[in-house]
């Protein structure tokens, strides 16, 4: 009914035109796998032309030309065509009012093709037109899809279905829309060329995540069992939503590590690896890695993985950390001052962490510690005292260095209190110690004989010696110095220490005379107390062995086995004499260091002060020893065979 009314208004129009061999078909038209296809025709030819036998028609499929034997679609003088076409082709217009409109049923895919009208009006008028209406048989939905599909902007996805079957009037349904946010449903009927599509508009805004979703469009007609489906797969362009890195790592010196990088993006952007401005590898992926082997405190810092795929672009960063122990310090090279003035020493150093570094001087704490890359230690008026060796230790948890430079503190010489005269065998010693940087050195000054003294002559012997910053000088004078109108020594004697920083001077008194007289005194009186002593020890063993002879067989018997009795001489080596009086314990240590300087040889003597009034006397004594005492043979009484007894002579 629909052909009808739609070739009417065409009928009229072509009255009108000059009469040719013309047809006119739609160009295109298509329908769905096992539903019909009207194909709508209307023919023309020469007004001059009279069919005498009638007006025949026939569709060809592939061919115009019947001498290639083209497959016949429909013929209205005979039922022969071709099997494909048995049974399913019909001719829904009157060839005599120039209608050509074919009918096909139950169409397949292999139906798809070109369609030739040729029309037949007897004798030597019969033409082929070369139009032809080009059939689609379609088994799924058209979806017209955009070329190019961005996220978060607005997308029209449309549904067509082919609607030139006048029996079945088809419907669209859209499947998978449940995850879209807020979808928008519409509906058209379109015609052209006397062809009509039926179209379903899907309105929403796609988002990244929507990428790669299916989506579907279901066409149908009801009351029938036959349905169609098209689904297709969302491919949505988004710049890079998300770049994934490692995380920030800690690597030891010398391992390796590799920073791997991945992008969400659509399509695939090209991702790169920086390290500040420098591109270290680039690539158009999805997914980089970047390997780093042999690390050194160098490639620490920050990498940063960019993406980029023309919709735009994204970063993200990681810091990678080398550990390493601390670096060598770097100090203040060795330093000479002069005392007085003030130093900063620095030490400077690298590590990861960041050491600790600690100031020692000569293996001692100084300074305070400290957890940071520099470290300065003031030494503000240095004394002497700060000479030595500064070393700056740095130390972390992966290990530990140091660096030492040494500090030399000039100063001008200073005076020991060591510094003294004292009296010996020889004379008298005078000792002076300084201490200064350079070293100082040393002189004696007489200045009753205004003579200074640096070398030995004969009536003094000079000596110095260096240890360090110390020097030491000593003179002995051997000559009699003039007596004083108190009867005591002269001794005066100066001493100057100089170096390049200073000059200072000294007088030297003989600090230890009055302990030397009181040590004579003391000797002198402890001497006598033992020679008492041994009197009366003597004295005593002689009575005793007296009382015993009278009684032989009494206690001495029982005691003694043999009561013989040994004597020593009277010893007069004054050498063996000095030797047994540092033995006993009765007079003490000065007593005896006095006894032994004042027993000389003659002539090595020098008396001084106090000593010269002191007598020169000689001790001799006997050493008793009793080796087993027993009484001799028949000695009864008090006779002088049988008696014991010592001599004791003092000259």
């Amino acid at each position: 009914m629909w052909c009808l009314e739609l070739f009417l208004p065409l009928l009229l129009i072509i009255k009108d035109v000059d009469s040719q061999w013309n047809v006119w078909v739609p160009r295109d038209i298509s329908a769905m796998t096992n539903s019909c296809v009207v194909i709508p025709c209307t023919f023309m030819y020469p007004a001059s032309i009279r069919p005498y036998r009638g007006i025949h028609g026939i569709w060809y499929f592939g061919q115009p030309y019947p001498q290639l034997f083209p497959p016949v679609v429909f013929k209205s003088r005979t039922d022969i065509v071709h099997e494909s076409y048995k049974g399913r082709t019909k001719l829904l217009g009157d060839l005599y009012q120039r209608n050509c409109t074919l009918l096909i049923n139950n169409i397949g895919t292999e139906h798809s093709g070109r369609y030739y009208f040729r029309a037949d009006l007897g004798g030597a008028n019969i033409y082929t037109y070369p139009d032809f209406s080009e059939l689609k048989v379609l088994d799924q939905p058209t979806i017209d899809l955009p070329e190019e599909i961005v996220s978060d902007e607005s997308l029209e996805l449309t549904c067509y279905a082919p609607d030139n079957c006048p029996e079945l009037t088809p419907e669209i349904q859209w499947m998978y829309t449940d995850f879209l946010p807020d979808p928008e449903f519409t509906t058209d009927y379109l015609e052209e060329s006397n062809t009509a599509v039926m179209s379903s508009t899907l309105t929403f805004t796609p988002r990244p995540m929507h990428n790669g979703q299916l989506l579907g469009c279901r066409v149908y007609y009801p009351n029938t069992t036959l349905a169609y489906e098209r689904l297709v797969s969302l491919d949505i362009k988004y710049s890079p939503k998300s770049v994934w890195v490692n995380v920030s790592a800690e690597v030891m010196e010398g391992s390796s590590v590799t920073l791997h990088c991945e992008v969400d993006s659509n399509p695939p952007p090209r991702i790169s690896w920086m390290f500040g401005d420098q591109e270290l590898l680039w690539d158009t992926a999805t997914n980089i890695s970047l390997p780093l082997d042999d690390l050194t405190p160098e490639q620490e810092g920050i990498y940063t993985c960019v993406g980029d795929n023309g919709y735009g672009a994204m970063n993200t960063s990681m810091y990678l950390s080398v550990k390493f122990p601390p670096r060598e310090p770097t100090v203040n090279s060795s330093l000479t001052v002069q005392e007085g003035t003030s130093l900063f020493l620095h030490c400077s150093t690298l590590g990861n962490p960041a050491p600790t570094l600690t100031w020692l001087k000569d293996g001692e704490l100084v300074g305070t510690i400290t957890a940071e890359e520099l470290s300065v230690l003031e030494l503000l008026e240095i004394t002497p005292q700060a000479d030595g060796q500064y070393r700056c230790l740095a130390e972390n948890e992966y290990g530990r260095a140091g660096s030492s430079l040494n500090i030399t503190v000039e100063y001008g010489p200073v005076f020991l209190e060591e510094s003294k005269c004292t009296v010996v065998r020889e004379g008298v010693q005078c000792v002076c110690m300084g201490t200064g940087n350079p070293e100082p050195t040393i002189e004696f000054y007489l200045p009753d004989l205004n003579i200074t003294i640096n070398e030995t002559d004969r009536r003094y012997s000079y000596y110095t010696h260096t240890d360090g910053h110390t020097s030491t000088g000593m003179i002995k004078l051997r000559e009699k110095g003039d007596r004083a109108g108190s009867g005591g020594p002269a001794v005066n004697v100066h001493c100057t220490i100089s170096n390049m920083h200073g000059t200072d001077n000294f007088p030297l008194e003989l600090q230890q005379e009055k302990k030397y007289m009181m040590a004579v005194i003391v000797g002198t009186i402890g001497g006598v107390a033992v020679i008492a002593f041994i009197i009366a020890a003597v004295r005593y063993v002689g009575h005793n062995n007296k009382k015993e002879n009278g009684n032989p067989g009494q206690d001495l018997v029982s005691k003694l086995e043999n009561p013989a009795l040994y004597y020593s001489a009277v010893k007069k080596d004054k050498q063996s004499l000095r030797k047994k009086v540092l033995k006993t314990e009765l007079l003490g240590s000065k007593f005896n260091s006095i006894l032994e300087e004042s027993t000389g040889e003659e002539g090595d003597f020098q008396p001084v002060g106090s000593l010269a009034e002191l007598e020169r006397r000689e001790l001799n004594y006997a050493a008793l020893e009793f080796i087993g005492g027993r009484p001799r043979e028949g000695a009864l009484g008090r006779g002088d065979d049988g008696s014991d007894y010592t001599e004791i002579k003092a000259k």
